[in-house]
């Protein structure tokens, strides 16, 4: 296997930058453009209310980050045969204490915005803030991590999806409408596809540290294929959309990014190991790739 090591020693800024995983922000950032597309066609796009959306999203994806990083180091999923970027907790950069005060305190920065969220969208917000906090720390901790038990798919289409879309344009509409609701799918999955390139990878430390994730239950056939699903669900959505008449015509714009869809699935189908990092953060991007002409076609 492909092991991933430091190439040269740190600054402490370096560490922290390594250990929250900037690739996977374009994840946090997609549904809040696509939310707030969704808020502005119905009517009511309020800048600081999306500002505000957008900042939680991006502490919470980063907090999730931070608790993954030292719960997977205290389960042993991250070992020494581990083939993806290094984890800084387990390469003893960061000691586990210094990883769980970090993490509290980007939740905390996180429960200070969300705040002003739930003072505009009221006890919905509060409740589906306190879900996604709760979930953030329980992917992976815990005595039931979601991770562990092959929910992880399932959590993140529901928040980088349903929460994150449909949330974003509610706070700001205060209505949950079908239009909210079917554009949360294409994020969600395509988020969810994340995850699949991430678990793949893994599968074998996984199984090793008894992370039964889906790529674990299912194989790596199984995982390509639950790959190809999410992606062909984000693509064919706009499409359904629009024939059942919820969304404009023009969110099929978002089928311009579909080459490199493609692109990603042909390379998945014989990547394994190391050569899967690259896809994990391509998959990222390609959800704001897509999140832009979607949201673009349904302002038009």
């Amino acid at each position: 296997m492909e092991r991933i090591t430091l190439d040269q020693p740190l600054s402490p800024a370096g560490v922290w930058l390594l250990a929250i995983r900037p690739k996977t922000l374009p994840a946090a950032v997609a549904p809040v453009i696509v939310g707030c597309a969704v808020a502005a066609r119905e009517g009511k796009f309020v800048p600081l209310t999306a500002l505000a959306a957008l900042a939680v999203a991006l502490l919470l994806q980063i907090a999730a980050n931070l608790a993954n990083d030292v719960y997977d180091h205290q389960r042993g999923a991250d070992s020494s045969q581990r083939i993806g970027p290094v984890r800084v907790t387990n390469a003893g950069l960061v000691s586990p204490r210094q990883m769980m005060a970090a993490t509290a305190l980007t939740i905390a920065l996180a429960i200070g915005i969300g705040l002003y969220l739930v003072a505009q969208g009221g006890w919905p917000i509060f409740l589906l803030g306190l879900l996604a906090v709760i979930s953030a720390v329980a992917y992976t901790g815990g005595p039931a991590p979601l991770g562990y038990l092959g929910l992880g798919e399932a959590f993140v289409f529901l928040f980088f999806g349903f929460a994150a879309v449909a949330g974003t344009a509610y706070v700001q509409t205060r209505a949950l409408t079908p239009l909210a609701l079917v554009a949360s799918v294409p994020l969600g999955a395509i988020v969810s596809g994340v995850l699949v390139v991430n678990n793949l990878r893994d599968i074998d430390t996984d199984r090793a540290a008894g992370k039964r994730t889906l790529a674990v239950r299912w194989g790596q056939q199984g995982a390509r294929r639950e790959y190809v699903a999410l992606l062909a669900l984000a693509y064919l959505t706009p499409l359904a959309g629009w024939l059942l008449g919820i969304m404009p015509v023009w969110t099929l714009l978002a089928w311009i990014t579909a080459p490199v869809a493609w692109s990603l699935v042909r390379r998945l189908r014989s990547a394994s190991g190391g050569a899967l990092n690259p896809l994990l953060g391509e998959t990222a991007r390609l959800a704001v790739l897509f999140a832009i002409p979607f949201a673009i076609g349904l302002l038009a």
